[in-house]
């Protein structure tokens, strides 16, 4: 959000302060590497869409799964509910 305000033309000190942020806390936050959890959900939401595309889009975090399952895709029912 504060990336998109700063595209916006808003800097990050006074977006920060509405937020009740540090700015450190923001820039500290840019620099560090993505999470092994992000990775992961970045690699499997291309498939959890493609699942739930093809099920015409009435299949519940459970069924995903289980169709995720059946494509050799291990997978627990929390992520693909995240």
């Amino acid at each position: 959000m504060i990336d998109h305000l700063r595209d916006k033309g808003l800097g990050v000190d006074p977006v920060c302060r509405v937020l009740e942020l540090s700015p450190s806390t923001y820039f500290a936050r840019k620099k560090r590497p993505k999470s092994a959890r992000r990775l992961r959900d970045e690699q499997l939401m291309p498939l959890i869409e493609q699942v739930h595309a093809e099920s015409g889009g009435t299949y519940g975090a459970r069924r995903n799964t289980r169709a995720l399952g059946r494509k050799g895709v291990d997978v627990a029912r929390c992520s693909v509910e995240r």
